[in-house]
């Protein structure tokens, strides 16, 4: 008889993708749950692929990704921090999850400890526990804004603590985290020697003049951070695939080799679209980020006028965690109360971990005409039932 292994039997599934695919089983239903911009990748970029498949760019290059387009990540990130990368310190990755999955595999060892806020990115959980590692989860707490406090990091940690992982724009909570909370994270990361994996894949999607502020920006702290970004929610470029790490020369000296044992490279003419995407326009990223501030609005606006609904302001990203603590019902039974009653997907926010329980989380990467149409179904469902 054959057996499966230990991580297949264990690994922890995405409910994100079990309402998706819940949500698919009906028909006329309002899908906020994916957090996917509802917006095409910009015709510059599919151009440069098309012109790099027309250029034969469909062969192997170096593991850690063309030389064109880590030059131009060190650039965007040497122009914007004001300190020198360099593309020694670029690795070019399949998308960020990928990216993550590298920095964890060249960073801990089985028994380490990684420290994720909760709640947080699911797939976190399982990338951890597929190396042997132990996700710990630290409170993130609603009267905080969401925000992750030193304080409480500095409570999980023992003598196996390895690394913490920063999410800012945050999914699913969309908290930014800004320099003074940055900073005071900074003291704890130095205090205890911590490996730093700052996901920052939403650092352009950010609102109400807040400014994006990255732990890798501070200078005594650099060298033990391992930014991960991608181009899937920027550039509404996510079914590409192409996202990096850069950080700590050392470290990702390392990942080619790794990557070489899981997926080779990253395919040319689509990093041929990634050099574009980061040094073409950047127009459309503006334009996309004025639409989801509206759609935001409409959302939250609309969810806080429904008895029982209290949505704090999303920051970043583009997602509201509203809480729903008031129906006294658990988030995956009202998720799916939500689904087959109202017709509208959300994702529950036990989703995301311990502390999510009483919240949902909404994507509003989508059109106008939906939020307001679900909004409606909503505020009506609810007016009948309770």
């Amino acid at each position: 008889m054959i057996s499966l292994s230990n991580v297949a039997k264990n690994y922890p599934a995405s409910a994100i993708r079990r309402m998706f695919e819940l949500a698919n089983q009906y028909e006329d239903i309002i899908k906020l749950t994916v957090g996917e911009p509802n917006f095409e990748t910009p015709d510059h970029i599919k151009i440069a692929a098309k012109n790099g498949i027309d250029e034969n760019l469909t062969h192997y290059v170096s593991n850690a990704g063309t030389d064109e387009l880590r030059q131009a990540v060190a650039k965007k990130y040497t122009v914007e921090f004001g300190t020198e990368y360099t593309s020694d310190q670029v690795m070019v990755a399949f998308g960020g999850m990928e990216a993550i999955m590298l920095a964890l595999v060249a960073t801990i060892n089985p028994g380490d400890e990684v420290l994720i806020a909760d709640p947080s990115y699911p797939n976190y959980l399982g990338q951890i526990f597929m190396l042997g590692g132990k996700a710990v989860p630290v409170p993130v707490y609603e009267e905080n804004a969401f925000k992750l406090k030193a304080e409480d990091v500095e409570k999980a940690i023992t003598s196996k603590t390895k690394a913490i992982i920063l999410n800012s724009p945050s999914n699913p909570l969309g908290a930014v985290l800004e320099e003074k909370d940055i900073k005071q994270l900074a003291e704890v990361v130095l205090k205890h020697n911590l490996i730093v994996i700052s996901d920052e894949v939403y650092e352009k999607i950010i609102y109400d003049d807040k400014v994006h502020f990255s732990i890798a920006q501070i200078p005594d702290v650099k060298d033990n951070v391992l930014i991960i970004n991608s181009l899937s929610k920027t550039y509404a470029m996510t079914g590409w695939r192409v996202g990096f790490v850069i950080g700590n020369e050392k470290i990702i000296s390392v990942m080619p080799k790794i990557q070489e044992g899981m997926a080779s490279c990253v395919p040319p003419f689509i990093q041929k679209a990634a050099v574009e995407a980061i040094n073409g326009s950047q127009l459309i990223v503006k334009e996309m980020l004025e639409h989801y501030k509206r759609r935001r609005e409409i959302l939250i606006t609309g969810l806080n006028e429904i008895p029982g609904f209290s949505c704090i302001h999303t920051e970043g990203s583009f997602y509201a965690f509203p809480n729903i603590k008031e129906f006294k019902k658990p988030s995956e039974d009202f998720a799916i109360e939500l689904l087959t009653e109202a017709g509208v997907a959300v994702t529950p926010g036990s989703a995301f971990g311990n502390m999510g329980e009483g919240y949902l989380r909404f994507s509003f990467a989508n059109s106008d005409e939906n939020l307001i149409e679900a909004v409606r179904r909503i505020r009506e469902h609810v007016e009948k039932k309770y």
